[in-house]
């Protein structure tokens, strides 16, 4: 029997992922999975199960009343999960926190792979998850790793796609820092705990012209896409533009180059801030991004970085009237246990 995999994506920033059957609504199936999405009559008359479908296909039926879900509201995504029955995998945004669903953060091991540094930029972490408990997680979604003996965790992107036993992760080198210090003497077969997935910041359904801005290492979470993007056959345009402050910044540029090969309209640009610097172009990301790459609006934007250059973009795009059709973003900090998203 055919089975679709459902992302629940709660307002707190954890992501549960369920299994359900063809034929089978989205409610009974997390009820199933022991997560209790809201709801009161389950009949399609009160509509306290009101979600909002960000991708995927599926059935509501006829079987529900106006005041539940009016016409307008299911043209605009939204949907009654008593009534939903999915054909296809689909994210759906949940209304309420996790816990309120008597839900929680998903915990899983890995064991230390690889560990290899770029430069003093950055380090690239590879893990091998335990047999059985490759973590779902959508391209773009972040975790948080227990640093041993610390009772810490710092928060990482995905840099590999969804279903794999190997995840990668781009982790900023610090001196001095938690991590950091922690991966300086790391060794292939040292465990770690990690906890996730979480994040609103991922790749929704893509429709129009994509533009992925990235400052540091917060090209992760582009690398999990365009992946992700390169083996669904994506035809769509994509361009990344890739800032950093230090020549020696640009980490993992031939990986990025290598999508080209596999992405008929992908491209992407370096830049580089330090004025001393030897790249062909200086300066800041907004100063690199040319009018045809916003598609007169028709493109979404996702921007992941520190936060002075998430504000710079937002002042761009405000002071200049861009408007893209949808524009995400994550910020990040180097020491920071959490993201913020929107």
């Amino acid at each position: 029997m055919a089975s679709y995999r459902i992302a629940l994506n709660f307002e707190d920033g954890v992501t549960r992922f369920v299994e359900c059957k063809d034929g089978e609504k989205v409610l009974d199936a997390a009820f199933r999975n022991k997560i209790n999405l809201p709801m009161d009559c389950s009949d399609g008359v009160c509509g306290t199960c009101k979600c909002r479908a960000e991708s995927g296909f599926y059935d509501l039926g006829d079987d529900y009343i106006d005041d539940a879900l009016t016409a307008d509201e299911a043209e605009r995504g939204l949907v009654l999960t008593c009534q939903m029955k999915p054909t296809s995998d689909c994210v759906i945004a949940v209304p309420t926190t996790s816990t309120a669903c008597k839900t929680g953060q998903q915990k899983f091991a890995a064991t230390v792979a690889k560990v290899t540094p770029h430069n003093d930029a950055a380090i690239v972490l590879e893990l091998d998850v335990d047999t059985g408990a490759s973590p779902s997680f959508l391209p773009g979604q972040y975790v948080n790793i227990d640093v041993p003996a610390s009772g810490q965790s710092r928060s990482y992107s995905f840099s590999t796609a969804p279903g794999e036993q190997r995840i990668g992760f781009l982790i900023k080198k610090i001196p001095g820092g938690l991590m950091s210090s922690w991966l300086a003497d790391a060794q292939a077969g040292d465990r770690l705990n990690l906890t996730g997935p979480l994040g609103s910041f991922y790749l929704r359904d893509v429709r129009r012209p994509l533009l992925f801005l990235a400052g540091g290492t917060g090209l992760a979470p582009f690398l999990s896409m365009l992946e992700v993007l390169a083996r669904a056959g994506s035809e769509q345009k994509i361009h990344l533009i890739y800032g950093v402050t230090r020549d020696l910044d640009l980490v993992l540029v031939d990986e990025i180059a290598a999508y080209a090969t596999r992405l008929p309209n992908f491209s992407f640009t370096t830049v580089v801030a330090e004025e001393a610097s030897s790249h062909p172009r200086k300066g800041w990301v907004t100063q690199h991004m040319p009018a045809e790459l916003l598609h007169g609006g028709d493109v979404d934007v996702y921007l992941c970085g520190p936060p002075p250059m998430v504000d710079a973009v937002r002042k761009h795009f405000d002071d200049n009237g861009v408007k893209p059709n949808s524009f995400q973003y994550e910020k990040f900090t180097p020491n920071a246990a959490a993201k913020e998203a929107a």
